[in-house]
């Protein structure tokens, strides 16, 4: 990634760093290493917000930390509550960059969609996360911090965060190693031990690191954003697709599953008249013929004002689900949630820069 599209903070976040740096660092810092695991656990257990409240770390550490490493400053500019329990947050960083979070309660808990860059260059054009282009990368501790404050949120009335969706304003394999690392923090049985298979990252193609990712090791789940059956077709809506071809994402998909043993979700965003019509279902099916345990998320795209896209009415959806079903392809409709608070991906913020901000 170009230098352009990394943040400029002076110091590091405390956020930025796993267990096993900490311990290093506790090494290098002539500290004892059990003040690793208080560091931790000051961060993700009791969750403070400043190096003080690390009350049983001697007030030199404490100092010390001061020093050498930063909080994340998620400041709160919007937070809004929908009438179906969605919690959307927009943050301001550090640089007056802005970020959206969500909150979603779902019958199995509460679900966190986290933001892995500010804006989007990958230019999907049916997004509002693209709009204005890519600012930057976020750090891992960025990204971390968001998961922190939907925690803090949450410990007001006892519960806790059970799922996270990496699928927020970004493409999460383009900042592929702050990502890793948020990950690795975040199923770390001493932080907040979110379990793997409660986490989905989605990505909308980016071939190389799809390979990365099945190498990886993890139970993690991963979702494409495909939203066409065919190459010349994804290409009008996902420019990714001209850099990465259709064929060469499906290959990468196969190696995936055959690699891991893991199904692929597929999420199909229905545009009225463009990749909705019986013929774009059947197309679909074939191409996804190759992945047994293949599951697509239907989703009825999100009115932007700056985009000319229209939903697809409701039988039509039905009917394409049909179509998917008839073919031995599992489809499912996605739960519609936040909409009287702007919970899509990017609305919030495109409404925010719409004012003179960033």
């Amino acid at each position: 990634m170009d230098s352009r599209w990394q943040p400029k903070n002076e110091k590091p976040y405390v956020y930025d760093f796993t267990l096993e740096d900490w311990q290093q660092w506790v090494k290098d810092n002539g500290e004892a290493g059990f003040r690793a695991g208080q560091i931790f656990d000051w961060l993700y257990v009791k969750r403070v917000s400043s190096f003080d409240g690390m009350t049983n770390l001697p007030k030199a550490l404490r100092d010390r930390l001061e020093e050498q490493f930063d909080f994340v400053t998620l400041k709160e500019v919007a937070h809004y509550r929908s009438k179906d329990g969605t919690v959307k947050f927009l943050f301001e960083l550090n640089d007056e960059n802005a970020i959206e979070t969500v909150i979603m309660k779902h019958s199995y808990g509460n679900s966190i969609c986290v933001t892995t860059q500010v804006g989007c260059r990958v230019g999907c054009t049916f997004c509002a996360s693209t709009l204005g282009g890519l600012k930057r990368n976020l750090t891992s501790g960025e990204i971390i911090a968001q998961v922190v404050k939907a925690q803090q949120l949450l410990d007001e009335t006892q519960e806790r965060v059970s799922s996270i969706v990496i699928m927020g304003i970004g493409e999460p394999f383009e900042n592929y190693d702050a990502v890793m690392k948020f990950l690795k923090v975040m199923i770390h049985p001493k932080g907040l031990n979110i379990g793997q298979r409660h986490i989905t990252v989605s990505t909308s193609g980016i071939v190389p690191n799809i390979y990365r990712f099945a190498d990886e090791d993890t139970q993690i789940n991963l979702a494409i954003s495909i939203h066409a059956p065919n190459d010349a077709l994804r290409s009008k809506l996902m420019p990714v697709n001209r850099r990465y071809p259709f064929a060469e994402l499906i290959e990468a998909c196969q190696y995936y599953v055959a690699k891991t043993g893991r199904r692929i979700t597929f999420e199909y965003a229905l545009m009225g008249g463009v990749n909705d019509q019986a013929e774009h279902a059947e197309e679909l099916a074939k191409v996804l013929k190759a992945f047994p345990m293949a599951h697509v998320n239907l989703i009825p795209v999100n009115f932007v004002s700056e985009r000319d896209y229209v939903r697809t009415p409701r039988n039509d959806i039905f009917t394409f689900q049909r179509i998917l079903e008839r073919n031995k392809i599992n489809a499912t409709i996605r739960r519609e949630q936040g909409s009287d608070i702007a919970a899509a991906c990017g609305q919030l913020r495109a409404k925010h820069m719409e004012s003179g901000a960033r």
